[in-house]
């Protein structure tokens, strides 16, 4: 049981330092006139493009990217831009107010909304590259780049990336449905194992203050420039080449095997391609609590190879073969950048314990979406024994209260942002 409860802290540590990315490169652009412009530039012609050419766009852009077929939304309207940006701002509401990655929700919601699983990896990996890209701020990290270990890193993530797509891409070729079933049941253990601790560490948070300070203080803070024994017994491996780095935290440095980085890199990428997630949130408790790079290095490395694994697995292992939809992804970006504003003043109002709450039923919302789904592909394939119309109604179910309960975190959020207003003007906050 300690094994899975240690698990739950790493991978949170992980959906932390992702979401704190995610704020950052928000407020780069938000703050930035000439980058508000561009996205500007990029969302006019979506608007205008897809009110008067709807249908003709449709119909015309399956057969164009990757000479391929459906590969769009199976009901793609002129209002699909708008619900994405409904997404991304939910998404965003999430990042920000519970600074835990809401990205979590954005494949979950676009496969509910009739997206296959490999154009909603695609799209959200392209919308992570694009923001990555805009809001970049590698320049004021770069400081903190260990180049051998980014470089080395990088090797096994697009090597990850590689094989992550192709498992995708093949598992869609073999059968369209098998393809979602297959995603599908990637996030359900993904939400379902982060929902039930979240919910489990929010009950825990309510009891005695003491208790509670010591079992989260224990576990989830970073090891900053002390190691875990995983990272000792690593790092006292001598197999050539070895890579050296944190000369400026530790005197003499450190030294780790390039075997081992690259190891890391390739399951980064692969858990990428395959969830549509960047790889940030995997990135800093590896380097952290696995290979024991100190926590200043990791934070510009994860912001360097966000870049570059986002970019490849989004552009060369899904753009060119047509499991891109634009549109969706500059109506996410759009929407998030909005919502992480609107999330992370939320948070100067709103008690620890109840934003704890909100992140488990959020993710255990889209746990919940994920496995009434799974009935009705498992169906389609002849896995199980059930109707269409009890698969459909279980979907639907699952959809419904997917959508409402993460409804109400919105109305809830943005309710409590303009209930505070006042409050939040009155302390200066500038978030």
């Amino acid at each position: 049981m300690s094994f899975f409860k240690q698990f739950y802290h790493f991978m949170l540590e992980g959906a932390r330092a992702h979401a704190k990315w995610e704020i950052d490169v928000s407020n780069t652009i938000m703050r930035d006139r000439k980058r508000l412009a561009i996205l500007g530039l990029l969302v006019i012609p979506i608007i205008i493009g897809g009110i008067a050419f709807a249908d003709d766009i449709a119909g015309a852009l399956p057969n164009v990217l990757g000479s391929k077929k459906a590969y769009c939304p199976a009901f793609y309207s002129n209002t699909i831009f708008f619900a994405s940006i409904g997404v991304g701002l939910c998404a965003g509401l999430i990042t920000g107010c519970i600074g835990a990655g809401g990205g979590f929700i954005i494949a979950p919601a676009l496969m509910s909304a009739g997206v296959k699983g490999i154009l909603a990896v695609g799209t959200d990996l392209f919308h992570i590259f694009a923001k990555a890209i805009m809001g970049s701020v590698l320049h004021r990290k770069l400081g903190n780049i260990s180049v051998s270990l980014a470089l080395v890193f990088l090797i096994g993530s697009i090597g990850g990336a590689t094989a992550g797509g192709y498992i995708n891409r093949t598992l869609y070729d073999l059968n369209p449905v098998l393809s979602d079933a297959f995603i599908t049941s990637i996030y359900v253990f993904m939400l379902g194992f982060l929902g039930f601790y979240a919910l489990t560490d929010c009950l825990k948070s309510r009891k005695p203050a003491t208790k509670s300070a010591a079992e989260s203080g224990g576990k989830s803070a970073p090891a900053g420039e002390s190691m875990t024994g995983l990272a000792r017994k690593l790092q006292s491996v001598n197999i050539p080449p070895m890579l050296h780095f944190d000369h400026g935290v530790v005197p003499g440095g450190r030294k780790i095997s390039a075997i081992f980085l690259v190891l890391s890199g390739a399951f980064v990428g692969l858990a990428a391609a395959i969830m549509g997630v960047g790889g940030g949130f995997l990135t800093f408790p590896i380097f952290v609590y696995v290979l024991g790079v100190s926590s200043a290095t990791t934070v510009g490395t994860d912001i360097f190879q966000i870049i570059f694994t986002a970019g490849y697995a989004g552009l060369g292992q899904y753009a060119v073969y047509g499991f891109i939809f634009y549109t969706l992804a500059i109506g996410m970006l759009l929407g998030s950048l909005i919502g992480i504003q609107v999330g992370s003043l939320v948070t100067k109002v709103v008690p620890g314990t109840t934003i704890r709450g909100f992140y488990a039923t959020a993710v255990l919302a889209g746990f919940v979406n994920r496995v009434f789904a799974l009935p009705a592909k498992l169906g389609k394939m002849n896995v199980i024994s059930i109707t269409d119309k009890l698969g459909k109604t279980l979907e639907q179910i699952g959809i419904y209260l997917f959508f409402v309960v993460i409804a109400i975190f919105a109305i809830w959020v943005i309710a409590t942002f303009l209930m505070n207003i006042k409050t939040l003007k009155g302390e200066g906050v500038h978030s």
